[in-house]
């Protein structure tokens, strides 16, 4: 991929690890509220009733049909009701301590490392577009020890649109001072990822991590990071 000179990550679960990390907070959050004892619930339950409904509600925010907002008053009230516990005050105290505490948890994809230090040495220049909340985007590029790789940060509350909408691609290639035909992304969102830089007019790489083995011709798939050593 010789024209290459820009590359542009997606962040969360293609380089920060936020299914680990946000599993490692509720669990935290889950003993201090004792609420196996209290409510009598399974955490392993009750983490996946929280992971349907949060991807759910982030691809309704992708779509523009709900707001942050909407978020983050839901996603922890909506999973207590699946076991049949209605307490907004128990929820308010989940969302309030979530994004803080997630923080003390800064784990990275496995090789996520190794391939920012790969591609340094190759002197690409790098770049971060997440559809993340600004608040805490840069703290988890901080907070992980990866934001001196990146030229640039992008996230979807400084630009007011999410991925797959072409405008965030624009904002971040303009910040970069990047073109399209030098540029390419890796992500792991397979709408706003793929379906969004391939609208927009740039390479990409998707991320494969729930071997969703998509059947599309020329499109570069990995299953871990090592491999995109083999692309660029």
């Amino acid at each position: 991929m010789k024209n290459v000179r820009h590359i542009f990550f997606d962040l969360d679960n293609t380089l920060w690890d936020h299914r680990r990390n946000a599993y490692l907070t509720i669990k935290e959050l889950f003993s201090q509220q004792n609420i196996s004892q209290n409510y009598h619930i399974d955490f392993e339950a009750f983490h996946d009733a929280y992971h349907q409904i949060n991807e759910k509600l982030w691809e309704q925010i992708r779509d523009g049909e709900i707001d942050k907002d909407y978020l983050r008053k839901h996603r922890f009230y909506d999973t207590f009701l699946r076991f049949q516990v209605d307490d907004q005050d128990l929820s308010d105290y989940f969302e309030h301590h979530f994004l803080d505490e997630i923080l003390k948890y800064n784990e990275l994809v496995p090789g996520a490392a190794d391939l920012l230090d790969y591609l340094k040495t190759k002197e690409y220049q790098m770049h971060i577009i997440s559809n993340g909340f600004q608040e805490v985007t840069e703290r988890k590029c901080v907070l992980s020890g990866i934001a001196d790789y990146f030229e640039t940060i992008t996230s979807a509350d400084s630009v007011g649109v999410r991925k797959p909408a072409s405008e965030i691609f624009q904002h971040s290639l303009d910040l970069a001072k990047a073109e399209k035909a030098e540029s390419i992304l890796i992500g792991d969102d397979w709408i706003a990822d793929v379906k969004g830089a391939q609208r927009f007019g740039i390479d990409v790489i998707f991320f494969d991590v729930f071997d969703e083995n998509p059947q599309v011709e020329n499109l570069k798939v990995i299953k871990n990071l090592a491999e995109i050593k083999d692309l660029l």
